[in-house]
């Protein structure tokens, strides 16, 4: 028969306990190291980088309680530390501006489009296309829409294609949804002709 001396209890405290400090020890060791590393500059500096990338983007906007826009985007990034600060959706954008009703009074779609939160005012680049309720379309390679004045303008060339002719300008300003507008420096009218 084996005589146990009291000291096993004791021993396996003291051995758990040596465990418990060797790996404690190992955390304090791995963070302490990590002090010295630098960390690039776009990590340190918060204010190049989007606070928020969504993608797959399909949402209402309000304004004053009312819902006025729907917006499409592939991706769209919130940059708010940025001067001035702004939206960007760079990878395709679908704009609808919608009335009290929430029926459509225009549609625009374009490759890139970026909207500055301060002045609140869109900011539509590549392949902008528009159209309203009379059917008319609207194409430039950049077009502005201004939340706070409820206008549309551009100092691009345009086309406008209405039922009978294709208007070309350098130059346009309207309401936001597109029925009332000037266009600057008008370069032409061409009549469309029907082709069976």
């Amino acid at each position: 028969m084996i005589q146990t001396t009291g000291l096993e209890p004791m021993i396996k405290r003291t051995y758990l306990a040596t465990v418990i400090l060797a790996v404690v020890s190992s955390f304090f060791c791995l963070s302490c190291s990590n002090k010295d590393k630098q960390l690039g500059p776009a990590v340190t500096s918060r204010d190049s980088t989007s606070v928020i990338t969504t993608r797959g983007v399909d949402m209402l906007i309000s304004e004053n309680g009312v819902i006025r826009y729907h917006v499409v985007a592939e991706e769209w990034k919130i940059f708010d530390k940025m001067k001035p600060p702004f939206y960007s959706m760079e990878q395709g954008v679908m704009l609808e501006i919608l009335d009290t009703l929430m029926q459509v009074e225009s549609k625009l779609v374009a490759d890139t489009a970026y909207y500055m939160m301060d002045d609140e005012i869109w900011h539509l680049i590549k392949n902008v296309h528009a159209e309203n309720i009379r059917n008319e379309e609207f194409d430039t390679p950049e077009l502005f829409v201004n939340n706070q004045t409820n206008r549309m303008y551009s100092d691009s060339v345009i086309h406008i294609k209405q039922e009978k002719q294709i208007i070309v300008g350098h130059g346009f300003d309207s309401n936001q949804n597109l029925t009332e507008y000037t266009i600057r420096k008008t370069e032409g009218i061409f009549p469309i002709t029907e082709t069976k």
